[in-house]
């Protein structure tokens, strides 16, 4: 099976309107929207987000904006939107810090993504094959 990884669509920095919003504007929220549902217009196959190393906050507003648009995405794909914002106490307090950051924020920050993947839609909806026979 071939499954697309996808760029968010639009920075969601340049987003007026969006939490991640930093005062620049190249888009509103609307325009924002319409981008998600062309870049998923462009593909009739399963496609999943890659995370691109933005935060975890920001990673997560754009899962909530590919809701909102009604994109039925299938998945993400991220690493560092989990745990990027930890490699400061690495770096100043050493790696039982970094443990401890991971045990207590890094597990808030995978919660986050488990949550927003509820707007996932299963791969297998794409194709039009029954849960039963995708489970086999």
């Amino acid at each position: 099976m071939d499954v697309l990884k996808v760029e968010v669509p639009v920075n969601l920095q340049f987003v007026e309107g969006a939490r991640s919003f930093k005062g620049t504007k190249a888009y509103t929220k609307k325009e924002a929207l319409d981008h998600y549902r062309a870049a998923a217009g462009a593909t009739g196959k399963p496609f999943i987000y890659l995370s691109a190393g933005v935060s975890n906050s920001e990673f997560i507003e754009d899962l909530e904006f590919a809701a909102e648009s009604g994109v039925k995405f299938n998945g993400v794909l991220c690493g560092r939107a989990t745990w990027k914002d930890g490699i400061p106490i690495f770096a100043e307090k050493g790696g039982a810090a970094f443990r401890a950051w991971l045990e207590d924020e890094g597990v808030k920050n995978i919660g986050n993504v488990n949550n927003a993947l509820k707007a996932a839609t299963p791969w297998y909806s794409i194709y039009e094959v029954p849960e039963a026979v995708a489970a086999r």
